[in-house]
């Protein structure tokens, strides 16, 4: 018996074997003797050459990636051949885009400092990122944004009503007060409602890539981050889950300086968000993110190839951070004003637009003046009409979840209704949709 099962593990080693070979031999492996110098490295996890000396690899191996723009910052076309030849009215467009939405922040920031709103985030420089990008997209385009891409949802169609509905959490928000301000979404205009915490929307855009993928649609799917949020896990996931399953996405970094009020500096020690691209397999490219045209120019061309090769793509947009993180922010405590002053005064998006604009004769002081005056007007009257509305009815913060309310729910809505009339003096309940 013993010899019978030596005989049978033999013969099982020797299968293995034969298999193990017959397995090598048909991945392209040559096990024969050869020159070491010839020998090339069968490693299935890279792409290399075997060499003899020790040597690691610097940091900076892929060091000071180039700033791709169009214009300088007087608005001068610098290489003609890299001009978009935009039509004026799309200029126009850009710009009175850019500029409505600066003047939304300011008035919607004064309005939390009067204990109007309870939060608000300004884009104050990064006006540029927004609009040149979202003028390259297609309207398909599934938009995944962070929290300060309200420009890109501007583009699009979404109205100042909606955006005071938002902030307001009144009876108009799409929301339905659920969220807390600046958290905007539009399933008609394909933007996914945006989330604080950091970074979630990254795997999730990579998820609807593939799902778009797998549609053969005609369409990507756009993801915007800031650099600081490219620390997070997340980012690893989202980039590495595009790449390996090849999907039809933007990645859409915003670098502006600042993660809150931690520095680029002591963010990371490569060469910002761009170098990390090739790692993972991805096409990458840096541009100036305060020359809307260059944005718009690399965003279209990596929009164009994403559909057609099925591929991710990671842009980053080097801008500046000109606002306060948010209103729980004071940037003063970890920047200078000469900083800051110099970014929005020397180095502004729509005032480099604005130059482009002026010397061809297609804008004008007169033209400024009474632009200003009119988007003031438009923003104003959208402000006042959402702080009149009422807020959401009562009944909502019980809805959306189940098809049908569970009997927990309604033991949960009752409780409330019986809390608020036992002490109805501090619920003023007037002030809700019936």
């Amino acid at each position: 018996m013993n010899k019978m099962y030596g005989l049978c593990v033999r013969a099982a080693r020797q299968t293995a074997r034969s298999k193990s070979f017959k397995l090598l031999q048909r991945r392209g492996f040559r096990l024969s003797s050869c020159d070491s110098t010839l020998e090339k490295p069968q490693f299935p996890g890279a792409s290399a050459e075997f060499v003899d000396s020790l040597e690691f690899i610097e940091p900076n191996v892929i060091s000071g990636i180039p700033v791709y723009r169009v214009m300088d910052r007087q608005g001068n076309i610098i290489n003609p051949s890299q001009d978009p030849g935009l039509p004026k009215e799309t200029v126009l467009t850009f710009y009175q885009k850019m500029t409505l939405l600066n003047t939304m922040d300011r008035i919607l920031y004064e309005s939390q400092r009067q204990g109007r709103i309870s939060f608000y985030m300004t884009n104050y420089g990064e006006e540029g990122t927004h609009i040149g990008s979202a003028a390259a997209l297609d309207p398909s385009d599934i938009v995944f944004g962070q929290y300060r891409e309200a420009g890109v949802l501007m583009y699009r169609g979404f109205p100042l009503d909606s955006f005071m509905a938002q902030c307001y959490a009144n009876a108009d928000d799409l929301g339905k007060g659920r969220q807390m301000p600046v958290h905007y979404g539009s399933k008609e205009l394909n933007f996914v409602t945006i989330s604080s915490p950091l970074a979630t929307q990254i795997p999730q855009a990579a998820g609807a890539a593939y799902a778009v993928k797998r549609e053969n649609a005609d369409r990507a799917v756009i993801c915007y981050f800031g650099e600081g949020a490219a620390s997070e896990g997340d980012a690893h996931a989202g980039f590495n889950f595009s790449a390996t399953l090849e999907c039809p996405i933007i990645f859409f970094c915003r670098n502006n300086g600042y993660a809150i009020s931690t520095p680029t500096n002591e963010q990371y020690r490569g060469d910002g968000i761009a170098a990390r691209g090739p790692g993972y397999g991805m096409l990458s490219i840096r541009v100036d993110g305060n020359d809307v045209f260059a944005v718009y120019n690399a965003t279209k061309e990596a929009r164009r190839r994403a559909v057609a090769e099925n591929q991710p793509f990671l842009i980053e947009a080097m801008t500046y951070r000109i606002g306060h993180h948010s209103t729980s922010d004071d940037s003063s405590a970890y920047r200078s004003v000469d900083e800051v002053n110099y970014w929005d005064k020397q180095d502004h998006p729509i005032s480099r637009l604005r130059h482009y604009m002026a010397t061809r004769g297609w804008w004008s002081e007169d033209d400024e003046r009474s632009w200003r005056k009119q988007s003031r007007k438009t923003v104003m009257e959208a402000f006042e009409k959402a702080e009149k509305r009422l807020k959401p009815n009562l009944e909502l913060l019980f809805t959306d979840v189940y098809h049908e309310m569970t009997p927990q729910l309604d033991k949960q809505k009752a409780a409330l209704w019986r809390h608020v009339q036992q002490y109805k003096e501090h619920y003023p309940v007037d002030l809700y949709e019936k």
